[in-house]
């Protein structure tokens, strides 16, 4: 019987996984989400957004439309060197767009970024009332 390399991938990644000189990477990503629920008087928004400044964070509501966007960059590397053996650079983005279940007025939005959650608070427009209007003869 032959011994065989253990790879904690499985079989689905046989080649690159087992090569010897390959560097690992981020190759799987992390899932994220985004939660919407609704106040009495406004719509409320989290997005995870982990790893990123609350200046790297793009909040948008256009068309009762809104819309997400994080990215960042940190380039990483090792001061105490003779020779560059790894060099890396780390990058995080994130983006979100759906539709909002009401109306809401854009102009009073507030987004704050906490312990990798970007919290949104738009504040529902009050809903028309149906209006009778009667009819005139002419």
């Amino acid at each position: 019987m032959a011994i065989v390399k253990w790879n904690k991938f499985g079989p689905l990644y046989p080649s690159i996984f087992n090569d010897e000189d390959f560097w690992p990477s981020n190759i799987l990503q992390n899932d994220t989400g985004i939660d919407i629920y609704e106040t009495n008087d406004s719509i409320v928004v989290e997005a995870q957004v982990p790893g990123i400044k609350e200046e790297d964070v793009e909040v948008m509501v256009e068309d009762n439309i809104l819309t997400i966007t994080a990215e960042h960059i940190e380039e990483e590397e090792e001061k105490d060197k003779k020779k560059v053996v790894y060099k890396s650079t780390k990058q995080t983005s994130f983006h979100y767009s759906t539709s909002l279940p009401r109306k809401v007025d854009a102009s009073k939005a507030e987004a704050e970024v906490e312990k990798g959650i970007v919290k949104i608070i738009i504040p529902k427009v009050a809903e028309e009332t149906a209006k009778k209007i009667s009819v005139k003869k002419k």
